[in-house]
C-alpha cells in the first residue's frame, strides 16, 4: 500500500527536522510528506534557523509544502484538505512534535490497518525524557503496551475508550476515510475521536499499535490544562450523539485514582497536591467549557486555546443574521 505522511506545521522547530530524519529510516518505504504549513512568513524563518530544508531534501520521497494563513486552520479542515492533495492507500497523520522511536513505526502502522474493516490504527505515545512523573504515567495509562482492536462490541467494556484515537500519530485507509466522510470541519478538537466514533457505529473498528510508538508527550501548566479542557468540553458538547450515553467525566476518575495509588507506590506522595492542582485547572475548564453557551464572547476567547476557531464561526453566523 502507497503511504503518504501528511503533517500540519506551525513554528516548525528541530523537533520537527528530527522527525524527518527519523521519516527517512522507515523500514516502509514512504510515498510522499506533505506538509500544511500555517503562516508562510514564520516557515521562512524556520527555514533559516533550522536545516528544514536539507532535512526535507534528504528524504527518499517526494514532498510538498502548502502554505495558509492563520485564521484558515482548523484541526479537521486543514488536515481534510492535505488529504485531498493524496492519492495514497493510507494517509498517516502526524504533528510536527511526534518523533518516530524507532525505524518499524510505518511498517507497524500499516500491519495494523490488514483487516479491511479496520478504518485507523494510532500510534503508541511515548513520553519525552524531559516529561514530569505524573504526566509520564498519564502516557502509560492511555498507551499501554498491548494492541487492540476496538469495535461496537467493546464499549461496553471500555466506554469512551472505544472511540480514543490520537492524529498525533494515526493511519487512516483511504477508502474507508472517503466513505465515512473523513473529519468534521469546522472543528475546535478530537477531529481524530469523532471520526473513530463515527466508524465504530458504522461496524467498522479502530486499531491501537503498541508497536508503532513515537516520543511525544508535554508539560502542561496548570492553565494550559484549563484551555486545553475548555475546548475538549466544547468538543464533547456539541457531540451530544457521542458523549450523553458515554461519560469521559468517569475515564478522567479512573486516571486520577489510579495516578494517586501509582504516587503512592513510588513513595512521591508529595506530588499528589501538584496532581490534585493540575485536576482543579482540567476541571475548572472542562466544566466552563460545558456550558460555554452561556458565556459571554469575551470570556469565551479567554478560556480557549483556539481563538481564530471561534471567531471564524461568530463570522459566519453573523454574516448568515444579515442575510436574513
Amino acid at each position: 500500500m502507497k503511504v503518504d505522511v501528511i503533517i500540519p506545521t506551525y513554528k516548525p522547530n528541530d523537533t520537527f527536522c528530527l522527525l524527518l530524519q527519523k521519516l527517512q529510516e522507515q523500514t516502509f518505504l514512504i510515498h510522499r510528506v506533505l506538509i500544511l504549513n500555517t503562516e508562510e512568513t514564520l516557515w521562512k524563518k524556520a527555514v533559516e534557523t533550522y536545516p528544514i530544508e536539507e532535512c526535507l531534501n534528504a528524504l527518499s520521497c517526494s514532498y510538498s509544502v502548502y502554505h495558509l494563513g492563520k485564521e484558515e486552520f482548523d484541526h479537521g479542515g486543514t488536515r481534510l484538505f492535505g488529504a485531498g492533495q493524496s492519492e495514497a492507500d493510507v494517509l498517516l497523520f502526524m504533528t510536527q512534535d511526534a518523533v518516530p522511536a524507532d525505524e518499524f513505526l510505518v511498517e507497524q502502522l500499516v500491519k495494523g490497518l490488514t483487516d479491511e474493516n479496520t478504518a485507523v490504527a494510532y500510534a503508541r505515545q511515548l513520553p519525552r525524557e524531559d516529561c514530569s512523573i505524573v504526566e509520564r504515567y498519564t502516557r502509560q495509562f492511555n498507551y499501554p503496551d498491548m494492541s487492540r482492536k476496538k469495535g461496537k462490541e467493546d464499549i461496553p467494556v471500555l466506554g469512551i475508550k472505544t472511540f480514543f484515537c490520537s492524529d498525533v500519530c494515526a493511519a487512516y485507509r483511504r477508502s474507508l476515510f472517503e466513505k465515512l466522510g473523513g473529519f468534521e470541519t469546522p472543528v475546535i478538537f478530537n477531529e481524530d475521536m469523532f471520526f473513530a466514533a463515527k466508524a465504530v457505529r458504522e461496524g467498522y473498528y479502530v486499531y491501537y499499535a503498541a508497536e508503532a510508538k513515537v516520543i511525544h508527550s508535554h508539560n502542561y501548566s496548570i492553565g494550559q490544562q484549563f484551555h486545553r479542557n475548555f475546548d475538549l468540553a466544547v468538543s464533547q458538547k456539541q457531540h451530544p450523539e457521542i458523549f450523553r450515553q458515554i461519560s469521559s467525566e468517569a475515564e478522567g476518575m479512573k486516571l486520577v485514582k489510579s495516578t494517586v495509588k501509582y504516587l503512592c507506590s513510588i513513595g512521591k506522595l508529595y506530588l499528589i497536591f501538584q496532581l490534585g492542582m493540575q485536576c482543579v485547572g482540567k476541571y475548572t475548564g472542562y466544566l466552563m467549557g460545558k456550558h460555554y453557551e452561556k458565556l459571554s464572547r469575551k470570556q469565551i476567547l479567554r478560556y480557549t486555546m483556539n481563538r481564530d476557531y471561534w471567531v471564524k464561526l461568530w463570522k459566519e453566523a453573523d454574516n448568515q443574521r444579515h442575510e436574513i
